[in-house]
């Protein structure tokens, strides 16, 4: 029986994808000794139980026919219009049912938006780093993505004030910018109000489309509130995704995605082509979250417990870690703290020390389109108990002074050198 020579069968699409190289290392962690910052997962203690019991024992009762059925693509029309009620309550931005598009979670957002923009040829702006679920999902499509630098607030919009102009005098037109402004993944910062309106300003200037990533806006544990660039969107420029992953429960896959209609119009049909339609049933659930105000009840939680740990981590950063060797700005919200460490500290190369002491991060250069960040770190605080975070942290140092130590003894000239000078 002959075997079929499948590599030869893929198309040239298939052939350039590659396994994640976060999912590999994350192989690695599931000793059950490992004390892990690496998953970006909520804690299970943020899940309102209570209410999903509620709630689904309501819908089987009263709408278990809709609710176990098919639905149609664009979502349950009650989850859409609740969605858009909540954006315009909350941030004051217009629209109704007819602008959102309720999604397989963000990451199929994320895809059905490459599958519209990205063609041959095409050029994208992301940030560096950026979030590695949409480096993956528009990589599949073959763009060029120009990286522009993040600092603590934000992407560096000088500098993306002045590859727009250079890319303008060459003819080259960017497809879109992504950006996740508020408590970012990886690197924890929040944009600017500022910054926010002069990209707003420079979307206007350079006819640009920004895809707006808003997974984390709600955790807010310090500072006060900014509005998502879709809130200062005065031109339909701004295509927002959020998601209940983090406010509900991520194992309902229930995201949407908020536009101007002609985009979600578009969207609909390349979503007809995946799945026809995001499950039902947890669309319901997510419906009667919002419309019974169980959201702003339960964040409140959410927020004591995450920031919680956010303290616990920041408090054990500053107390253990050899800052000789590494910084960190703190975050005030989101699930994510960014470790920069010593330019001769490869992360990747220390990333087996670490997992010999028990204790697992992300490696920085996943998140970088042409992967540098080398010496980068994510660290998720979310998920870990109060006690793992401390014990985490200190496993983490030690792994980080030993490197930082060795890298400083290689950098020391040789007896014989400092003698002959040579």
């Amino acid at each position: 029986m002959t075997v079929p020579h499948y590599e030869n069968l893929f198309s040239n699409r298939a052939n350039k994808m590659k396994a994640s190289v976060i999912r590999e290392l994350l192989k690695l962690t599931q000793k059950p000794d490992i004390i892990s910052f690496a998953g970006g997962l909520p804690n299970p203690l943020a899940f309102p139980v209570e209410k999903i019991e509620d709630i689904v024992v309501d819908i089987l009762k009263d709408e278990p026919t809709r609710a176990l059925q098919y639905g149609s693509t664009e979502g349950v029309p009650e989850l859409r219009e609740q969605i858009a009620i909540r954006l315009k309550k909350k941030w004051n931005i217009d629209g109704d049912a007819e602008n959102v598009l309720i999604t397989t979670g963000s990451q199929q957002g994320l895809d059905l938006l490459g599958r519209l923009f990205i063609g041959s040829a095409s050029t994208i702006i992301m940030e560096a780093p950026t979030y590695l679920g949409a480096l993956n999902a528009f990589n599949v499509y073959g763009p060029q993505v120009v990286s522009i630098p993040l600092d603590d607030d934000g992407i560096q919009v000088d500098i993306l004030q002045d590859y727009l102009k250079n890319a303008m005098k060459h003819n080259i037109y960017m497809k879109f910018l992504y950006t996740v402004p508020t408590f970012h993944n990886p690197a924890g910062v929040c944009m600017s109000l500022s910054r926010r309106k002069k990209i707003i300003d420079l979307a206007h200037e350079f006819d640009l489309i920004i895809v707006e990533d808003d997974p984390y806006g709600e955790l807010r544990y310090t500072g006060d509130a900014i509005p998502p660039l879709k809130a200062l969107d005065d031109g339909g420029r701004v295509i927002y995704l959020g998601t209940f992953s983090k406010t509900l429960a991520p194992g309902f896959r229930i995201a949407w995605t908020f536009g101007p209609k002609p985009v979600i119009d578009k969207m609909v049909i390349a979503k007809q082509a995946v799945d026809l339609c995001t499950p039902p049933f947890t669309q319901f659930v997510a419906k009667e979250y919002l419309k019974r105000g169980y959201i702003d009840q339960h964040l409140t939680k959410i927020i004591s417990l995450y920031g919680q740990k956010q303290r616990i981590m920041a408090k054990s950063m500053d107390e253990y870690m050899p800052k000789e060797y590494i910084r960190w700005p703190v975050p005030e919200g989101g699930m994510f703290l960014w470790a920069t460490l010593n330019e001769n500290i490869n992360t990747t190369d220390m990333f087996s020390d670490a997992i010999a002491q028990n204790v697992a991060y992300v490696i920085g250069s996943a998140f970088f389109a042409d992967g540098s960040g080398t010496n980068c770190m994510r660290l998720n605080f979310t998920h870990p108990a109060d006690d793992m975070i401390v014990e985490g942290v200190k496993r983490l140092a030690g792994v980080i002074g030993t490197w930082g130590k060795a890298k400083a003894r290689e950098q020391l000239p040789r007896e014989e050198e400092v003698i002959t000078g040579v």
